[in-house]
């Protein structure tokens, strides 16, 4: 049986995103919370959830000794699938302009940046269901179509160098990415856990994804 880790390093989206991967997974995968660097290295798949501020999380994350070299091992030397989700996905980029620029992960490079919605009335935070559009003939992002509705919460989004890395956007006083794929890495900007149907598809696609 494959291992699906969900990395623990205090996001507040975490048991939300492990009772998803639980229902998915239905007894074929076993979905292990932890911070251990053994278990991560070890892992069949990988999923980093995050919420709030780029900086506090990866600082969050840094602080769990040995985590981040573990993930680069099981992701960037033994290629294991990854999914970032919200802050997870935006912990992918090069660096955060959040409150200063912070370093990233750089697994997807590219700047995390404010949104600024080009009329004034549009709110920031984006919060709420929003259609995805735009989306990649890609593996991993077939369960999701032109027009379908996901939940958002955020204020910051992942702008990637290349965009060949964009594999869906959306709309929101202004065009920008919600999911982004390189190679085994792939992150999305809203929240599959809170997306009822769709998310769930493509939680269970990322179980079954061979990159």
């Amino acid at each position: 049986m494959q291992r699906v880790v969900l990395i623990d390093y205090g996001s507040g989206n975490l048991r939300s995103a492990e009772k998803a991967l639980v229902r998915v997974a239905d007894g074929k995968a076993e979905v292990v919370v932890t911070d251990d660097p053994t278990t991560i290295a070890a892992a069949d798949r990988l999923v980093l959830p995050g919420v709030g501020a780029f900086a506090a999380c990866m600082g969050a994350l840094e602080a769990r000794p040995g985590v981040i070299e573990a993930m680069t091992e099981a992701v960037q030397e033994k290629g294991r699938p990854f999914l970032g989700i919200c802050v997870g996905m935006q912990l992918l980029a090069t660096r955060g302009l959040e409150f200063g620029e912070t370093a990233g992960l750089d697994w997807v490079p590219g700047d995390v940046k404010k949104l600024e919605p080009a009329d004034p009335a549009i709110k920031v935070p984006h919060m709420g269901w929003n259609a995805l559009l735009e989306v990649a003939d890609h593996p991993l992002f077939q369960p999701l179509q032109n027009g379908e509705a996901v939940y958002f919460t955020h204020s910051f989004a992942l702008f990637p160098g290349d965009p060949a890395d964009v594999t869906a956007k959306v709309e929101h006083g202004g065009r920008f990415p919600a999911a982004v794929a390189r190679d085994n890495v792939a992150g999305v900007q809203f929240h599959p856990e809170k997306s009822q149907k769709p998310g769930l598809a493509l939680l269970q696609r990322f179980l079954e994804w061979r990159p």
